[in-house]
């Protein structure tokens, strides 16, 4: 489908918020302060099973995720694939910016 420049403008418009309005993305029961409970009294209304929690969904590590889509496990060396990579230390980022030192 090919629009004319003025018509593509006119339709992108048509999402453009005026100002002072804020876009609000979940409201009523999909609203974030109460979504679980809200969601579990829909269930109940509508007569539907309570889901089962997925365990080892849960449970799985970014890492073990990587593995089952790629085949190639994090946890190995990646220089000689025999030794098993662990956590030494974690470093944080700077939450402040360095102090400039003035050498005038």
């Amino acid at each position: 489908m090919t629009v004319s420049a003025d018509e593509f403008i006119r339709r992108f418009l048509l999402h453009v918020l005026p100002e002072g309005f804020h876009h609000i993305r979940y409201y009523g029961f999909l609203g974030n302060r109460h979504r679980a409970q809200k969601l579990a009294r829909c269930r109940e209304l509508l007569g539907m099973p309570v889901p089962e929690p997925l365990d080892d969904e849960f449970e799985k590590d970014y890492r073990d995720h990587y593995e089952a889509l790629t085949g190639v496990s994090l946890y190995q060396c990646p220089a000689c694939r025999r030794g098993q990579m662990a956590i030494v230390e974690t470093l944080h980022g700077i939450t402040t910016r360095p102090p400039i030192h003035d050498t005038s």
